[in-house]
């Protein structure tokens, strides 16, 4: 499984752009460029190489860890998925193309796509620290106009991008990735009601045109939950020095909630059933949230049951869970 944490290269890149850089001016452009964000302006206040450093140290550690986790989900369902080519769509600093890098020694090829000519720049300046991503194209330009031209990929990513679209660019932008896509598309939100909604739409849209979920749900059927339920998981990640400068922060570790679906165009067998949430350990018994091929159950292990036991203790939220025989002790969740 590869480390939520961003790779040696990355950090070392980082901080000698650092260098000689206040860490308070950083620290207020990243609170207004976090804001931003949060209010759908997307990356439009990244304008300097000050912004995009500042935007780079606050948010990629995150959205790095949140990446890394929906790929390894997805490696674990499909351990022989060896992509050779990635288009990485709003590709800002490079980070979606640094954890597939890591995630897939196979990608040779890394087409990045993104209207922002601050972030580029420091893209191209970070990968050219790169031995895996030294020989990478990074088009400027609106995504769905330059994923139209680009080449088809094996991997195409979309993280922390189509939240800064209206339903329209969104469908469009859709088709136009699914269309690009060779073998498995990726997407990526925040882990809020909304995004996981852009997520279910966006999911919808793609199974109803031949796509298959391959993570993390267990089937192609719609999404089980109903409101004010929603699904998503938490990246636990280390925060370095810097990256608590610029955020203001004191605590060493940050929590990271996204939502995501892996699409593919072949369907993935046997495909495991989710824990959707971290599971209850009683004395007498361990209650886990799971999606399973016939829906949402709330699974009861019994302590007497030591093995089954056992094996549930070491469940976490997100992970998946191959062997999972339905016991009388299991109820559907309303």
């Amino acid at each position: 499984m590869t480390s939520p944490d961003l790779p040696a290269e990355l950090k070392a890149a980082l901080n000698a752009r650092l260098e000689g850089l206040s860490r308070s001016d950083a620290a207020g452009r990243a609170a207004i460029i976090s804001q931003t964000y949060r209010e759908g302006g997307g990356s439009s206040t990244i304008k300097t190489e000050t912004d995009a450093l500042a935007y780079a140290v606050a948010r990629m550690p995150a959205t790095y860890a949140a990446v890394v986790a929906s790929l390894n989900a997805l490696s674990e369902i499909r351990p022989d998925f060896a992509p050779t080519s990635l288009l990485d769509v709003g590709a800002g600093p490079g980070t979606a193309s640094w954890a597939a890098a890591e995630a897939f020694p196979s990608l040779q090829a890394f087409t990045l796509l993104d209207a922002n000519e601050a972030l580029r720049t420091l893209a191209l300046d970070l990968t050219r620290r790169s031995d895996r991503l030294r020989r990478i194209t990074y088009e400027l330009g609106r995504a769905r106009t330059y994923a139209a031209h680009a080449e088809a990929a094996d991997l195409v990513i979309a993280s922390y991008v189509i939240n800064e679209l209206n339903d329209a660019e969104r469908d469009a932008l859709t088709d136009v990735m699914w269309e690009k896509t060779r073998n498995t598309l990726l997407v990526v939100e925040p882990g809020t009601p909304a995004g996981y909604a852009r997520i279910i739409a966006l999911r919808a849209r793609l199974i109803a045109a031949g796509a298959h979920v391959t993570a993390p749900c267990p089937h192609d059927r719609a999404c089980p939950l109903v409101a004010p339920d929603w699904c998503h998981f938490s990246q636990r990640l280390q925060r370095s020095r810097a990256h608590k400068q610029v955020k203001g922060a004191d605590a060493p570790f940050e929590d990271e909630r996204f939502a995501y679906v892996a699409l593919s165009r072949a369907r993935a067998e046997n495909r495991p059933s989710r824990v959707l949430a971290q599971p209850d350990v009683g004395k007498v018994e361990i209650a886990a949230k799971l999606c399973t091929p016939e829906g949402v159950v709330v699974a009861r292990v019994p302590r007497r049951a030591k093995a089954d036991y056992a094996r549930a203790r070491r469940w976490r939220w997100g992970d998946a869970v191959i062997d999972n025989p339905r016991r009388p002790g299991e109820s559907r969740d309303p």
